[in-house]
């Protein structure tokens, strides 16, 4: 079994030769295909004296470069840098700076777009543009300028490098809720260990095909990659622009596997599915925050056939907890149990266990904690630390994962998300989840998008801001909102100001971008 990143592909090409690993549009490669472009990416990697764990910023949209750029680094021995495709020049440069890119992969539109930048990158040798560079006027930048072909075409020298899952496969920069991006490291364990866990309660197999929407730089949107490469299964590419779009790529190309976040779900429950659209798909996935009971029990609707899988997860330990199907009726607002192979605690800030419904900081413990935060020792140090009062005849101590988040355990042992540390709410000397308004809101029907904030009070501490989305065939009012809703809610739980909006801002990887919502809440409170 693959203990490698890369080795996910070389076996299924071993054992599924002529199978479609990648299609996007219209091309396809067998395992076979994608196994020998990955191999002559590594050699030309090596050809043009790239070191072992030099890195190499992957900047492009989903496409079959990016997927052999990911997993042609990994088999030259360095480390693989996905950048968002949705960053602007001055975020992308702050990644490159960061981590030392030695490469960047990219097009020529969006190397336009970093041109003024790349001259501070200075660690930066090589620039491959995969639409070609022919035309470029180069004078202004000290990289040495590549096309995909050229680089291709460079004479391969024979052998390989040593890789053993121990080493660095990547870094993925973390959406930067607070602060600049951090780059998690990820070894080759961290990554297949997730494929391999992930694959086995979603029972992924080479009959399989998964659509890939999320950016290959979320990692949630990488495990789309890794478990099906793991069993042989294809990979659907796709880089939509309206949600239609997802819909309709189900039905074309019989997609069985579907993973998204919550307001892309919350999206397309509201549109008219094509009856082909769920003849194929045998599960779908969410992660990256609470989907409201009123969209799942919408997608249960839609899709009677299909499993849904609540997940949990977190960049620095990739996946950590799902609901089975079977539960998502019984406890739709839970997260569910850990995953295979992986320990999930409700811990208080001393390292003592919570006791049932005791809300506590997640910690995950098992081989998919990652490396730690790329050049940030005080961070990593914060994030990453041991557990107290394990076995203490050990010689050296476990590092978990401490989340940041506050969840809360059930007597049977299923988990609830309560809220990040730094979004509950403080007002009136209660912590309130922005879930718990939230899903309220939701249920009453006239709403399709919701989001509750704190904005700092001078009495309160905190007073509740609602930012809200209302269906298309309501017509809904501030009051009229607070009226539906008020008889479910403790009075400290009322919001004091509501915005009614067309859209809800979101972050690069298309998770609700609170951050930006709050700073824009407190400046319209304050005019």
């Amino acid at each position: 079994m693959a203990a490698l990143l890369h080795d996910l592909i070389f076996e299924s090409a071993g054992r599924f030769p002529s199978h479609t690993a990648l299609k996007y549009k219209e091309s396809t490669l067998t395992y076979v295909q994608l196994s020998e472009r990955v191999e002559r990416f590594s050699q030309s990697l090596l050809s043009i004296g790239i070191e072992k764990y030099d890195r190499i910023a992957i900047y492009l949209p989903k496409c079959l470069e990016s997927v052999v750029a990911i997993f042609g680094a990994s088999a030259a021995g360095v480390v693989f840098v996905p950048i968002n495709p949705a960053l602007k020049p001055h975020q992308v440069s702050h990644i490159l700076l960061d981590c030392d890119a030695r490469i960047l992969i990219s097009t020529r539109s969006k190397y336009r777009t970093l041109e003024p930048a790349l001259a501070y990158c200075v660690a930066l040798q090589a620039i491959i543009l995969i639409d070609g560079c022919d035309d470029l006027d180069v004078r202004d930048i000290s990289q040495r300028l590549l096309s995909w072909d050229d680089l291709l075409g460079i004479s391969h020298p024979s052998g390989s490098r040593k890789v053993i899952d121990a080493d660095i496969a990547s870094l993925v920069y973390t959406s930067g809720s607070t602060g600049e991006p951090k780059g998690v490291i990820l070894s080759h364990r961290n990554m297949v260990t997730g494929a391999k866990s992930v694959a086995q309660y979603l029972k992924n197999g080479s009959s399989d095909r998964i659509l890939a929407v999320l950016p290959l730089s979320f990692d949630y949107g990488m495990s789309q990659l890794t478990t099906a490469f793991l069993v042989g299964a294809c990979v659907v590419l796709i880089n939509y622009l309206l949600p239609m779009e997802v819909l309709n790529t189900l039905a074309k190309e019989g997609i069985t596997g579907l993973a998204a976040v919550p307001p892309l779900w919350n999206l397309l429950v509201q549109l008219p599915w094509p009856g082909e659209a769920a003849e194929h798909l045998r599960y779908i996935t969410s992660s990256g925050g609470a989907v409201p009971v009123e969209t799942t029990e919408l997608l249960r609707q839609i899709l009677p056939s299909t499993e849904i899988f609540l997940m949990y997860g977190l960049t620095e330990a990739f996946r950590s907890t799902y609901l089975p199907p079977d539960q998502v009726q019984r406890r739709p607002t839970s997260i569910g149990k850990a995953i295979p192979n992986v320990e999930v605690l409700v811990l208080k800030p001393n390292g003592t266990p919570c006791t049932v419904d005791e809300p506590g900081e997640l910690v995950h413990r098992g081989s998919l904690v990652a490396m730690g935060y790329w050049n940030d020792v005080r961070a990593t140090e914060g994030r990453f630390r041991p557990i107290p009062n394990r076995v203490e005849a050990l010689p050296s101590r476990e590092i978990a994962v401490w989340s940041g988040d506050i969840v809360k355990m059930d007597s049977e042992g299923y988990l609830y998300f309560i809220g990040r540390n730094d979004d509950l709410i403080k007002t009136s000397g209660y912590r309130v989840s922005p879930n718990e308004i939230e899903e309220v809101f939701y249920g009453s029907g006239l709403v399709s998008e919701v989001v509750a904030l704190g904005i700092p009070h001078t009495t309160l501490g905190q007073s509740i801001a609602l930012v809200a989305v209302p269906k298309p065939d309501r017509e809904v009012t501030g009051d009229g909102l607070i009226n539906a809703c008020k008889k479910r809610l403790a009075g400290y739980m009322i919001p004091a100001v509501i915005e009614f909006r067309t859209t809800i801002p979101s972050n690069p990887n298309g998770k609700i971008d609170r951050k930006r919502l709050a700073l824009e809440m407190m400046e319209s409170v304050s005019e």
